[in-house]
């Protein structure tokens, strides 16, 4: 008997400060993306690569105050500047998968803003983790938004 999966697709539209550019270097920057991608201020972080471009890489370890490692391992397959990111991850728990998704990010111009819409499709080893996914990923983009402001206040 197979291991149970809950497939699901997503997609979170957010408009965010500033120009396109701006918006994308919050995606392709390693210091500007862990100022909204970096959730939990309790856990350790073990390891943390970042390798923006075609073929390049993201990956992330971390160890919760209980002891579990969780990863999240990305491999970026289409970097259009300004335009389009294409990547797929898995998360895993103490090693084993806890998730596999491919995630398509947009960004359109909108006057001093720009409409990223964020589209992922995802495999669940649990029905309950893709809910937490999709409200997690909410949440994250609630951050980006303030990060991108405060970024924005701060440099002008």
């Amino acid at each position: 008997m197979g291991i149970n999966v809950d497939h699901r697709s997503f997609v979170i539209e957010r408009e965010l400060p500033g120009k396109v550019a701006h918006a994308f270097r919050f995606w392709s920057d390693h210091e500007l993306k862990r100022r909204w991608s970096s959730c939990h201020p309790d856990w350790t972080v073990i390891k943390d690569r970042f390798d923006f471009r075609v073929d390049g890489y993201e990956n992330l370890i971390w160890r919760m105050p209980d002891g579990t490692e969780q990863a999240m391992l990305a491999h970026f397959l289409e970097v259009h500047p300004r335009q389009r990111i294409v990547y797929a991850y898995t998360m895993r728990t103490n090693g084993n998968p806890i998730s596999s998704s491919l995630v398509t990010v947009e960004f359109d111009g909108q006057n001093e803003k720009t409409m990223m819409t964020f589209t992922e499709q995802a495999v669940f080893t649990s029905a309950t983790d893709g809910d937490a996914r999709e409200a997690g990923t909410g949440i994250g983009f609630a951050r980006l938004q303030e990060a991108m402001t405060d970024y924005l206040q701060d440099t002008s």
